[in-house]
């Protein structure tokens, strides 16, 4: 009886995107005993047959398989190209499609948009991958939505089976629309995959006297740097979201740095302006002690000019013709 309930919970699941991320999921469900067909644009057959999965180089093929769970995971930019060039009319009316993708408002969209209404949908972020899940993925978190489940106790065994996977593997299951997963995953996994591009990008490396918070940012720019630009280029083109939470991390590095400059510059002011009290103590900086101003000086008189334009000075000149200039 046991083994019986055991093979119910068997799936069939073909795997359109078999790099990375495809090959990291393929082996925890072939391990699982669950049977695994894929297809790519790549040659991976060598690869397929050391996991213990069926590749199908031409889709045709792969479709007429009949997998029960079609799983897409290509990238996020070239998931649209890839789900328009899948033969669906050759896969059963009723396959399950689920997708894998960063985001989760994009593909949703797009699959209710390019799939047929007799066709069930899933919507899957598993919030980890082959760095960060190379070991037990107990405790890490995977986010679904139900979108569209056709009223079939089959159909819907069949979405809890696929589900039960990840939760035998120890996963913490979310549920949530894909709507507040953007909106959530926007603070969360796009600002650390920016920081860490960022960091990258300073090229920070290890030291001699290495803290446990430099280490863990260390660790950061690793994991981040080992997925591929067209990965974070996808989590900020397809989350609407993303461009939000940019502006607000450039406004508080802004906000930081001011203060910095603020408390440099009030320290730069006390040094050259020092306020001085009744006794005449200087705060601040070491007052400068005032000097005495120089006399003045007397006023300095010009030669006067004659009436008749001669340049001799005049003995006795006319209140006219004399000036004089205080220096």
């Amino acid at each position: 009886m046991k083994q019986r309930i055991s093979d119910k919970e068997k799936l069939k699941v073909g795997i359109v995107g078999f790099g990375t991320f495809g090959q990291f999921l393929a082996k925890r469900l072939v391990a699982r005993g669950h049977q695994v067909i894929a297809t790519s644009r790549s040659p991976y057959e060598d690869i397929a047959k050391k996991i213990g999965v069926d590749y199908y180089q031409d889709l045709d093929d792969f479709c007429e398989e009949h997998p029960e769970v079609v799983l897409l995971a290509s990238s996020i930019l070239s998931t649209e190209k890839v789900l328009r060039s899948v033969p669906v009319q050759r896969l059963k009316r009723n396959t399950l499609f689920v997708d894998v993708l960063s985001v989760k408002v994009f593909p949703k969209q797009l699959l209710l948009r390019e799939l047929p209404p007799e066709v069930d949908i899933l919507c899957t972020h598993p919030m980890f991958g082959p760095d960060s899940g190379k070991g037990s993925w107990v405790g890490l978190n995977f986010m679904y939505e139900k979108v569209r489940i056709g009223a079939d106790p089959k159909r819907e065994r069949r979405v809890e089976a696929f589900l039960k996977f990840f939760r035998d593997e120890g996963c913490n299951m979310v549920e949530m629309t894909c709507e507040e997963h953007d909106r959530q995953a926007a603070s969360t996994q796009f600002i650390t995959h920016t920081v860490g591009r960022v960091l990258g990008t300073m090229q920070l490396r290890s030291t001699e006297i290495n803290t446990k918070g430099f280490e863990a940012l260390l660790n950061l720019v690793n994991n981040t740097n080992n997925d591929s630009f067209e990965l974070y280029y996808g989590l900020f083109l397809y989350n609407q979201n993303a461009t939000d939470e940019l502006e607000r991390l450039e406004q508080a590095f802004d906000t930081v740095k001011k203060q910095l400059f603020g408390r440099l510059h009030d320290i730069a002011r006390q040094q050259l302006f020092p306020t001085v009290d009744s006794q005449g103590n200087a705060n601040g900086a070491a007052a400068v002690p005032p000097q005495a101003l120089p006399p003045p000086r007397e006023p300095l008189a010009l030669p006067s000019r004659s009436r008749e334009g001669s340049d001799a000075v005049s003995q006795a000149p006319s209140d006219a013709y004399s000036k004089t200039i205080d220096v």
